[in-house]
Parts: structure tokens; sequence; C-alpha cells
């Protein structure tokens, strides 16, 4: 069996979001399938600028054959044509056009999956809102099966999106929530799908100690693992954590791992460890009290996952549907949807050791039934077994 995965952009230094969750599956799949990634010469998604070389190369066992972005996004522009998409009435041709701004604008990588399509058994496209997944799809939507990984935010009720959930021959959904959402505006029940998500790149230990001892980190703390930009809800964060300190005089520590776009305080009680390697992320989650998710929009959370594996519980935006049933499902988490619920959450789990450790060891259940790699890879080949043969659905 011969699978083509289709990602906007694909490396090692690319270390979370649905690239991240692309090739671990990609990588994991490789074990029962030969596999081939298609993608861009893409690092960065705000610029979309070339700077892998253009070509095949391999990387973890795995081919990845690469097409320049045509075009780098213009900023300017991509901010006109939404404007004009998400605030005023407009035509269908004007979402296609804000998808070609959104890039990353590359003919020769859509046109190569098209021309492929015969070489290949079944292609898995990532990411429902980028124009390679876009036009990619559409020749190869007899072969085609969809990771949309869609967050609550408003993007998936595009016209031109609503058609788009109908077209593959399967989906791949990472949470129920994600499934319900999508068959909400698309009507696509008819179109084969299951809720898989995706496992995680497992340590072979971890190091909490050596952890505290490298940063210089005393005393207890709560970790935030990411992106630390506004969009990730981290402002709140900082504005709900400092005042939560100052109002109780906690000792606590908020700890952050993760690119900053958004500046952050210059507080005794808050630390940026800037980008840090898997292993370090993997020991400051063995050393934290707990996790904390801010974000209202989320598709899944790997990170979520990984705490849970590491059996620490999590504190989560409860105004994300998907990260609020994960800790439902789970009982492995606490939410809040203002800040005296962050306060009160908060509290509970700092001063609460046996709370902590009896939500930390119900996640590692939870994750050792739902998303250790062996559950994943069943799930991908039994979604394979079930759409083989020709298609039901228009």
């Amino acid at each position: 069996m011969k699978l083509a995965f289709v990602v906007q952009r694909y490396g090692l230094d690319i270390a979370g979001g649905a690239e991240y969750h692309c090739r671990l599956v990609a990588e994991h799949m490789a074990r029962h399938a030969q596999v081939e990634v298609i993608t861009t010469c893409a690092a960065d998604y705000i610029s979309w600028a070339n700077r892998y070389p253009e070509g095949a190369s391999t990387l973890n066992g795995v081919t990845v054959r690469r097409f320049k972005v045509k075009r780098p996004r213009d900023p300017v522009r991509f901010s006109e044509w939404s404007d004009r998409v998400f605030r005023a009435a407009h035509a269908p041709e004007d979402e296609l056009r804000w998808l070609e701004e959104e890039g990353p604008f590359s003919p020769r990588l859509v046109r190569h999956v098209r021309e492929r399509k015969d070489a290949f058994d079944f292609f898995f496209f990532f990411s429902y809102r980028y124009y390679t997944t876009f036009h990619g799809l559409a020749g190869v939507a007899d072969k085609a099966l969809l990771v949309p990984t869609a967050e609550d935010d408003g993007v998936y009720r595009l016209e031109i999106f609503q058609s788009f959930f109908r077209r593959p021959r399967a989906l791949v959904y990472n949470s129920v929530e994600e499934r319900e959402m999508i068959r909400r505006v698309s009507g696509n029940d008819d179109v084969p799908g299951d809720v898989v998500g995706v496992g995680s790149a497992l340590p072979e230990r971890t190091d909490p100690a050596g952890f505290r001892a490298r940063h210089r980190l005393e005393g207890p703390f709560l970790l935030y693992v990411g992106r630390i930009d506004e969009n990730k809800g981290c402002r709140q964060l900082f504005d709900f954590f400092r005042r939560y300190v100052k109002e109780t005089g906690s000792s606590l520590k908020l700890a952050l791992i993760g690119h900053a776009v958004l500046p952050v305080p210059r507080d005794p009680q808050v630390v940026h460890f800037g980008f840090l390697p898997d292993q370090e992320k993997w020991d400051a989650l063995a050393a934290a009290q707990l996790l904390v998710i801010p974000s209202r929009y989320e598709s899944l959370s790997m990170v979520t996952l990984e705490a849970w594996w590491a059996e620490r519980p999590v504190l989560a935006n409860a105004k994300c549907e998907v990260l609020r049933g994960q800790c439902l499902r789970s009982n492995a988490g606490l939410y809040y949807s203002s800040y005296e619920e962050f306060r009160e959450a908060l509290a509970l789990l700092e001063q609460d050791e046996p709370l902590r450790r009896a939500l930390g060891a119900n996640g590692r259940r939870y994750f050792e039934a739902n998303y250790a790699w062996p559950v994943i890879e069943k799930k991908y080949l039994d979604l394979i077994a079930r759409v083989q043969g020709p298609a039901i659905h228009a």
C-alpha cells in the first residue's frame, strides 16, 4: 500500500500543530505502508517564505518531496481580504481569493498531487483551511482522507468549506467536538469518518530534578507549552495569574516554554524559557504541578495529552469545547470560564496534592486507552479498510 501525506509545511524544527501531527502519523504509518510526504519549501506559517531546498529528501526514514511557494504571503493584502470575507457581504469567489492569500500558494504542488493520483492508494490531507489542501484534494477526492484539524474560529463556516467537507473519501477527526462542529455546517454525515487524534513521541525517561537544576527553578510552578500569543489566550493567562498571585499571596510560578509573539511580563513569578527541545519539555512536565491551557481554539491539544501521559492534571479554558470535553471524558482536569473560576480551580489544584495525583492518574489511563500509538495506528488502518473499494457518497 502506498500513502501520500500532503501538508503545508514539514520539518523537525516544526514542533507543534497540524504539521507535527502529520509528521508523527506519517512516520508511524511507514511501519505499515510505503509513505511519501508532499509539502512546500516553507518553514514559517506567517510568511510562507521558502527555506528548505526543493526536491526529494529523506527525513526519519520517510521520503519528503518539497515544492516552492510561488509567492510569500503579503500581510497587508491578506488582512484586506480577511476583512472582506469575515466582516462584509461577499461572494464565494472572494473566499477563494482569500484562500489564495492565506496560502501557501504553490500551484506546482497542487499540480503534482493531481498528476500522481494513480501512484498512491490514498492521500491524507492535513488542515482543511490551506490552499494546498483545498485545491490538492479536489483533484484526488475519491482517494482523499482529510484530517481537518478544525478549530471553532469561524473559518470552517465559509461557504467554500461547507461543500468541501463532503468531498473526501473519509475524514479523520481529532475530537468528538470537532466532528460535530463540522457536521453541523456541512451535513457530511454520510461521509465515513472516525475520531482518531494522534499519539506523541514519548520519552524513555524524564528528569524533573535535572530540569529544575538546569534552569535554576525553585518551588512549585504551573507550566504553559506553546506559542506565546494572544490568539492562544496568553494575555488573559498573564492577567489572571498575576491577579491570582496578588490576591492569594501564592509563591507559585508560571513557567513558559515556546516562542513569544506576545511580550512576556517582567515578573519574578513569570519565567520564560523560550523554545526548548522535546526532552526538556517532558522534563518540565514531570517537574510541574500542572499544565495550563488558556486557548479558546484547539482541535485536540497534543500537549494536554502529553501532560496526561506524564500524570499531570490540566487547567483548561472552558470556552474551548474540545478542551472542556477532554477534561470531562478523562476526569483529568479542571476548567474555567472567568477569573473567579480560574482562581478557585488553581487554588484547589495548588493546595490539594492528593487531587493532583488522582487527576494525573486518570489522565494516564485516558491517554493509554485512546492515544497510545498502537491504538492510533489501528484506527488509521481500520478507516483505510472501510473506504477501500468504490466511493459510496457524492
